[in-house]
């Protein structure tokens, strides 16, 4: 599981799809400058599990192949696998699986998902089991077949969440046995809304290092770079632009630094209306990379 390309960052944004994976997705690429995409393959509210276009995978495919651009797939906003509604942990086993056909078919390297939560107090132990039952399977069938990996993404807490804090990723690994096949997702965001102070004077290295910690750096799969409106601790995920929000751009110096990141594709999911905002976020973070 080591991470490609040492000491090179590769930088990107979550991309939209809106039109057709390839008609929408590769001009975007261009025009933020992207040297990484992330996309949805369906409904990011939803639970439709569309089939795709083999056209404009194949194009999509192959266009990001031709540039270099590594890609991921961010499964719906609505998987819980700690739910305490059965039919919640069924619909969210079924949409993952897709999630990991489609990005099989289109080429991505993972699939990030949300850790979860377990909603009710009395329920937390029982929501590590499903956890355990729903994605063992999974990671079994996508390593078997050489497909994308699972990116467990801790949340921004509340809510009896499974993993926020990123000390809680140790538990949730050792429920799946740490699978090779299950990487992990850090968003600065969330990990300021679960409480980490990262605009502290070396809170984003603290941060890192008890990720490191707890799961190995070779865990680290994937970054999602994103300031917030909110105070630390809020526990609410509102996106900034970087260097614009509450964390601010010294952590984000902090991160591009950290040897944890070295090989680490990077991704901003912040406030964008056109291409330019994210290539303006994209330029903030290659500025803040030390020179090599």
């Amino acid at each position: 599981m080591m991470n490609p390309d040492p000491g090179h960052r590769p930088i990107g944004s979550h991309t939209p799809t809106s039109g057709g994976l390839a008609k929408a997705a590769l001009p975007y690429i261009d025009a933020a400058g992207s040297q990484v995409a992330q996309v949805y393959v369906g409904n990011s509210r939803g639970w439709a599990m569309p089939a795709g276009d083999p056209a404009q995978d194949t194009l999509f495919r192959d266009g990001c192949a031709e540039r270099g651009v590594a890609t991921y797939i961010h499964a719906s906003l609505l998987v819980n696998l700690g739910s305490p509604t059965e039919a919640t942990v069924e619909r969210s086993t079924l949409t993952l699986a897709h999630a990991l056909r489609r990005g099989a078919a289109v080429g991505a390297r993972g699939v990030v998902f949300h850790a979860g939560s377990a909603v009710d107090a009395g329920h937390a132990e029982t929501a590590m089991r499903q956890v355990r039952e729903s994605l063992l399977p999974l990671l079994d069938s996508a390593a078997a077949a050489g497909g994308p990996m699972l990116l467990v993404e801790p949340s921004a807490g509340g809510g009896r969440s499974l993993a926020c804090r990123v000390e809680q990723l140790g538990p949730y690994l050792d429920a799946v046995d740490r699978h090779p096949w299950l990487g992990v997702c850090f968003d600065t965001c969330h990990a300021w809304a679960a409480g980490h102070d990262l605009a502290a004077e070396g809170g984003m290295t603290e941060t890192l290092d008890s990720l490191v910690a707890a799961v190995g750096a070779e865990r680290l799969r994937l970054v999602h770079a994103n300031d917030s409106k909110d105070l630390c601790g809020s526990t609410r995920d509102r996106h900034e632009n970087i260097g614009k929000g509450t964390i601010g751009e010294p952590a984000f110096a902090e991160l591009m630094r950290h040897p944890a990141t070295a090989g680490v594709p990077i991704l901003v999911e912040t406030p964008s209306e056109r291409h330019e905002g994210h290539a303006v976020d994209i330029a903030t973070l290659r500025r803040l990379t030390p020179a090599s």
